[in-house]
């Protein structure tokens, strides 16, 4: 007697890994919006210092400490950190299209099928 696919075990296993790219897919799509969302913030804080003088007090948190600054002490820390962020952001994207094309190349190799119930 031939069998037609897979034992139920081996399914099993597909099924795990399969979940594995899934989970591992979905953490890297939450960082990229948190990286995205702290950069927007930083564009954001950018956009309002600007135009004022840069003798003018503000604050800034480090650590979870409220310091006061000026805001020409402040933009360039800003302008470092905002740069930091879209290259940490080119990365993440990076690898999450590395991942969704290990996981289209698994999909074929395994010629799995994704059934939605």
């Amino acid at each position: 007697m031939a069998s037609n696919g897979p034992s139920a075990k081996q399914q099993q296993q597909l099924q795990t890994q399969y979940g594995n790219y899934k989970n591992a897919l979905q953490q890297l799509a939450q960082k990229i919006g948190d990286v995205e969302q702290e950069a927007e913030e930083h564009k954001l804080v950018l956009e309002t210092l600007g135009p004022l003088p840069g003798d003018r007090k503000c604050f800034r948190m480090i650590n979870g400490v409220l310091v006061e600054r000026t805001v020409e002490d402040v933009v360039p820390a800003l302008k470092t950190n905002a740069e930091g962020l879209k290259q940490v952001l080119d990365e993440l994207v990076k690898q999450y299209k590395t991942k969704q094309d290990d996981l289209e190349k698994w999909k074929k190799k395994n010629n799995v099928q994704i059934v939605q119930s």
